[in-house]
């Protein structure tokens, strides 16, 4: 993988140039993804521009996701990023130090085939063959 961060990546849904906090490509550039960070400690007007942000992933011509953290959030706004398909979340120590990105982990996964890093060491089931 190839991480880029700050790269300009077309228009936004308001017609600006649009710059993606992180591109992550493919070794072999045929898979893209883009990130959008925010991170919310405390409460603030950040919660105002989650819904522009949900929307400008949605219409990216690539895979693109907002990475959310913090505790800072209001509820509602909370709620607008649990369910939507354009946000995950990661944990953040008080260091700032990502703690947890298992939604991160998976929306990468699906990308670029990385399942080893969801299944970690599981066994995988084995069907038992039918007695008829």
């Amino acid at each position: 993988m190839r991480v880029y961060p700050e790269v300009p990546l077309g228009s936004s849904i308001i017609g600006k140039g649009r710059r993606v906090d992180i591109l992550v490509l493919s070794k072999d550039f045929s898979r893209a993804v883009a990130l959008q960070a925010k991170f919310q400690d405390s409460p603030g007007t950040t919660d105002e521009k989650i819904h522009y942000a949900l929307a400008d992933c949605a219409a990216m011509h690539v895979p693109a996701v907002v990475v959310h953290g913090g505790r800072g959030w209001s509820e509602g706004i909370a709620h607008v990023l649990a369910a939507s398909p354009h946000a995950v979340g990661v944990e953040v120590t008080e260091a700032f130090e990502i703690e947890s990105a298992r939604e991160l982990d998976v929306f990468l996964a699906g990308a670029f085939g990385f399942w080893d890093v969801v299944v970690e060491k599981r066994a995988p089931f084995v069907e038992q063959p039918t007695l008829l």
